[in-house]
């Protein structure tokens, strides 16, 4: 039996909305909050668990409790959020910070090793007004790109990719190639100011 013209109208048109939010929720990238029980004793945690800020002197190491997920070496926390597949984005925001790392990690990488310092981290460092990439504490230069207010970072797990992306020009500036093994997490490191992250955010077109 035909539907009136109005009511197959609206069933497209329903239709149609129902794979536009499809297809948006597949560019959504994951959403996360920062993981207080990784966070090393320097650092401190704000706006809902999505900012971290470093202090000079920290809490007292007697004072935390004892938990075999914190850094206790470095300055480094994990999100709570681990990725196995897809396409993710999410974007950083810098504040007051002139030394700072953000990439992604093993979930289960040494807690008393830093990102970008072992083989089962792969981060962009930003230090002396200077970008890197850092694996297995090798470093190498990146050009393009100075100290913007906020970066953006583009995870593709199956084509074992990490790319760097200047959020104002939507442009990737440089890509890590990487050799995922398992369950990675993004992963931050600071040693002065604050870092702010924006997550469950759709891949910009034309990524």
């Amino acid at each position: 039996m035909a539907l009136p013209f109005a009511r197959s109208l609206c069933l497209c048109r329903r239709g149609a909305e129902r794979l536009g939010l499809a297809a948006a929720e597949a560019r959504r990238g994951i959403s996360f909050k920062l993981e207080e029980k990784t966070a090393h004793s320097s650092l401190a945690l704000f706006k809902g668990d999505t900012g971290v800020k470093y202090g000079i002197v920290g809490l007292e190491p007697t004072k935390v409790a004892l938990n075999v997920e914190r850094f206790r070496e470095w300055a480094v926390v994990l999100a709570d959020t681990a990725v196995t597949s897809g396409r993710h984005y999410w974007e950083v925001t810098v504040k007051r910070s002139h030394q700072f790392r953000i990439g992604v990690a093993d979930v289960d990488m040494s807690r008393d090793s830093c990102i970008g310092v072992d083989e089962r981290s792969w981060v962009f460092t930003y230090a002396q007004r200077k970008w890197h990439t850092m694996l297995a504490n090798e470093k190498a230069p990146i050009e393009g790109i100075g100290q913007p207010e906020k970066v953006g970072l583009l995870l593709e797990y199956e084509a074992q990719k990490l790319s760097l992306v200047d959020v104002s020009g939507v442009a990737v500036v440089h890509t890590i190639q990487t050799d995922f093994r398992g369950p990675v997490v993004p992963a931050f490191a600071l040693w002065d100011g604050e870092l702010l992250t924006h997550s469950g955010l759709e891949v910009p077109e034309g990524l």
